[in-house]
């Protein structure tokens, strides 16, 4: 896995190279006079393009190089905010702390050794090793946030973090006439949106078949977006589609349940649409999407690994027959809803706001600029610590000095 990634960031970093060494290509860019870059910084090929270019930079960002995007600019406190791939909540026992702490090392550390040598060679061959690679992506002047706080834990965020959580939602249109067709048969028990994204291309048959056992035990519809193998125990309340119009499907008034594997994406459209979840992860960060879904109750999670008929069945219908899950949707749907501005006009606003000002310098902190015993002010604390010790040894001192001249008094008296 590790070499895997190491060989992905390597690829990313040489594609950046043959970019800034295509003199062509960046005359063409330089000449077209563009007023910001917006790039995601997962694989931050764009990021030192911006720089070469001298370009202001948005962040459309989840994810960086070393783990969750505000792991690099905003306080991320081992005690309450998780680390990437720890599954846990805000609220942690001493061990999962523990726990917190190991990971999220391990994610500085394959950061520090795995990712950045293949980003730092070519910033030093291209801008020489005064330029710190980590330090411009730090340096970004907008992050546009992925997630929002009707979703994610509470925690520390920065001025220049701007949360778009749901940008891509939008109110449902209607339906192709074939699907809804197909889903006004479902009558007055409604159907079911199965859906587990684009990087997946198909489940092993095994568990496909287990799947389908289980739909074909309900009386809802089922429209399952699915490829591979056709499991061969499909029922006939069960559509499989290889696309599907999702956002118009999950805000259909009949929609009963998602099933979903937790990509950051759907889970949204599910939370704008107040439709509950069954979830299904499989990859990356799904199982924390599904874990935070589950902690405020409009989720039910399901193990892929262990998935039967049966358990497959039992959590479809309890996420059916139990109100609580679409009532707590309907909560975070609801807060997810509340604001002045859509998520999208927000990130637009943002946008052109770096572009009429040529960046947001006065948003941005300085922390990241500063070594990490000046940030944490261990420097302070060991001159604070050193002038305590001087003191009381001091005192200490002069009070011995004291007790021996008044003891060599007192004996001189006595003689």
């Amino acid at each position: 896995m590790i070499k895997d990634l190491s060989t992905i960031h390597q690829q990313a970093s040489m594609m950046a190279l043959q970019i800034l060494e295509n003199e062509t290509l960046m005359k063409e860019l330089r000449d077209a006079q563009y007023d910001v870059v917006l790039l995601d910084p997962g694989l931050p090929v764009g990021l030192l393009v911006a720089y070469e270019l001298k370009l202001p930079t948005v962040l459309n960002v989840r994810w960086i190089p070393s783990g969750e995007g505000h792991s690099a600019v905003a306080p991320s406190p081992w005690s309450y905010v998780p680390a990437v791939g720890h599954m846990a909540t805000d609220k942690m026992t001493f061990g999962q702390r523990v726990t917190n702490v190991m990971k999220d090392l391990f994610s500085k550390g394959f950061y520090k050794f795995v990712a950045a040598p293949h980003y730092q060679r070519v910033v030093d061959r291209y801008f020489g090793p005064d330029v710190n690679f980590y330090h411009l992506l730090q340096g970004a002047d907008i992050w546009l946030m992925r997630v929002d706080f009707d979703f994610e834990f509470p925690r520390p965020t920065m001025p220049n973090i701007i949360y778009i959580g749901g940008f891509q939602c939008k109110p449902s249109k209607p339906l192709p006439p074939d699907l809804e067709e197909f889903v006004q048969s479902s009558g007055e028990h409604g159907f079911i949106l199965m859906s587990l994204g684009t990087l997946v291309r198909g489940l092993p048959v095994e568990i496909t078949s287990e799947i389908a056992a289980a739909f074909a035990q309900i009386p809802q519809k089922v429209i399952w977006k699915h490829v591979g193998e056709r499991p061969k125990n499909l029922a006939n309340n069960t559509l499989l589609v290889d696309w599907m119009p999702q956002n118009d499907l999950l805000g259909h008034p009949k929609i009963k349940a998602f099933v979903a594997h937790g990509g950051t994406n759907g889970i949204y459209e599910a939370i704008y649409h107040g439709v509950p979840v069954l979830g299904l992860p499989l990859l990356f960060d799904q199982f924390e999407n599904v874990l935070r879904l589950e902690t405020r109750g409009a989720a039910k999670v399901v193990d892929a690994a262990r998935i039967s008929s049966q358990n497959f069945l039992e959590a479809v219908k309890e996420v059916l027959e139990n109100p609580s899950y679409r009532t707590n949707m309907k909560q975070l749907s609801d807060l997810h809803l509340d604001k002045p501005m859509h998520p999208l006009d927000t990130a637009i606003f943002w946008t052109e706001f770096v572009m009429r000002h040529k960046g947001a310098s006065h948003l941005r902190t300085q922390s990241y600029k500063m070594p990490w015993f000046s940030y944490y002010s261990v420097d302070v604390l060991c001159f604070v610590l050193a002038v305590l010790l001087l003191l009381v040894g001091t005192v200490v001192g002069s009070l011995r000095f004291l007790c021996l001249r008044l003891c060599r008094r007192s004996k001189t008296k006595q003689e």
